[in-house]
């Protein structure tokens, strides 16, 4: 697994190939995922950083929709990183459905296929709920709660039939972090209301 110096360095190159609020995003989620991990007995805050991190590094290969999550898986096995190539497939769906991606398939049928097969067979750990989770609570300026950063997302790509669906599973794994922490997440995370009154209208 790498260092948190090394998912750094991985995030850094990537935004030089493509710049984008994506970074900023990531940082936030990293941030988010290592706070909330460090309250869970048995998880690796570090190794929570470096998912988070580079949960999106698929991006670095230009403006894709659901192609950065395959860019990611590909890029991160290629260099040695199977457990952070798996999040890069497993962040978007936390309701374990392959058709409920927030946007273009803009991959083959072979990929979709696989895709499916992968999210479909895959045993959700925790590492793969925390990344879900703080995906859906991290805006580029950081932690917001859950509910503002879903109007973001449906505000950019609309609200398609499976969203209700896919936002309870978003809430359940927020519930399961609740109960891990013993406390709200949101009071261990930075700023949450002060992110969560960002107007999203630009």
């Amino acid at each position: 697994m790498f260092t948190m110096q090394d998912a750094e360095r991985e995030l850094e190159i990537a935004g030089a190939l493509n710049p984008g609020k994506w970074v900023d995003h990531s940082r936030a989620t990293a941030q988010n995922a290592r706070l909330i991990a460090e309250k869970v007995e048995g998880m690796d805050a570090e190794k929570a950083y470096c998912m988070g991190l580079l949960h999106d590094i698929g991006r670095r290969v230009g403006v894709v929709a659901i192609r950065h999550i395959l860019e990611g898986f590909y890029y991160m096995n290629k260099i040695g990183q199977p457990e952070i190539a798996r999040i890069c497939l497993t962040h978007s769906f936390p309701g374990k459905g392959s058709d409920t991606y927030f946007g273009k398939y803009d991959c083959t049928e072979e990929e979709k296929q696989f895709l499916h097969e992968y999210i479909s067979n895959v045993e959700y750990d925790d590492y793969d709920r925390l990344i879900q989770l703080c995906d859906a609570i991290s805006l580029p300026s950081g932690a917001c709660i859950m509910e503002k950063r879903l109007i973001d997302v449906a505000l950019r790509y609309g609200v398609p039939e499976f969203a209700p669906e896919k936002w309870k599973a978003s809430m359940a794994n927020k519930k399961h972090f609740d109960e891990l922490c013993g406390c709200n997440i949101y009071t261990l995370l930075p700023n949450v209301m002060e992110n969560s009154y960002e107007d999203l209208s630009d």
